[in-house]
């Protein structure tokens, strides 16, 4: 129980800039509170005694003292960490494996009444974003980084990044995560959206080609032309603004 603390401990200095000493960590830490009640509170609903009672009002307790329901029958490894906390469920079957990361919000939930297993298994080394939902008996493979507010539904393979509702592997590289590199995550949607703007572009420069071929064909019947072919009308100004590029003015150097 006490080499279990460390490594809780220790996975938390290295993980959190914020934290600065041992006691702070022992006082100030939900996520280690909720999980070391846990820790108990699973024994109890293991044992062959008819202690399963006890395992879940100890489970509530710690819900009301930190905000994050643990179900005692719920798996978790070594050194996994709960940052902040607040809101987090993990049910019955879930299992969590080692140093696994969890922002608050997330939830582990299963679908459906049937019983067996019905939450998710999460691999060694795996960041859930905060709000995700992961829901149903799947599998999330090791080294794999859920962005905030997904729903993942489906298994994942390891070494991805999954984003979106529902939930899309974007990247899959084989190279291990820094957990705190947030800001790494790709944006699918604007991904797309640049990808159809471009499009939009070479549609617009073939249109614009044809309008040229039959001004020069039909002399006597001019089309109103309109040769812009950059997709910027009002918009598409709004499009830039969500993919977070500036519009270019007259003034601007070519």
């Amino acid at each position: 129980m006490l080499d279990q603390i460390r490594a809780d401990l220790a996975i938390i200095r290295e993980r959190d800039p914020a934290a600065r000493g041992w006691l702070e960590m022992l006082c100030c830490y939900p996520g280690l509170h909720a999980i070391s009640l846990h820790r108990f509170s699973h024994g109890l609903w293991r044992s062959r005694l008819p202690l399963k009672l006890l395992a879940r009002c100890i489970s509530q307790v710690g819900r009301a003292l930190t905000g994050i329901e643990i179900h005692p029958g719920a798996r978790i490894g070594t050194s996994v960490f709960i940052d902040h906390g607040m809101g987090v469920v993990i049910g019955e079957t879930a299992e969590i494996g080692h140093r696994c990361l969890l922002y608050q919000g997330v939830t582990l939930g299963g679908t459906g009444k049937d019983h067996g297993k019905r939450h998710p298994t999460l691999g060694e080394n795996v960041v859930v974003g905060a709000g995700a939902k992961v829901l149903g008996a799947i599998t999330i493979g090791p080294n794999t980084r859920i962005g905030a507010g997904s729903v993942v539904v489906r298994d994942v393979e390891e070494d991805s990044t999954v984003v979106g509702i529902p939930g899309r592997v974007i990247h899959q590289s084989g190279v291990r995560i820094n957990p705190l590199a947030h800001s790494a995550l790709p944006d699918a949607e604007a991904n797309v959206i640049r990808n159809l703007m471009e499009r939009i572009d070479e549609l617009e420069t073939t249109v614009n080609a044809l309008r040229s071929c039959l001004d020069d064909v039909a002399t006597d019947c001019s089309l109103q032309d309109d040769r812009g072919g950059e997709s910027q009308s009002l918009k598409d100004r709004e499009i830039l603004e969500f993919l977070g590029e500036r519009q270019p003015t007259v003034g601007d150097q070519p």
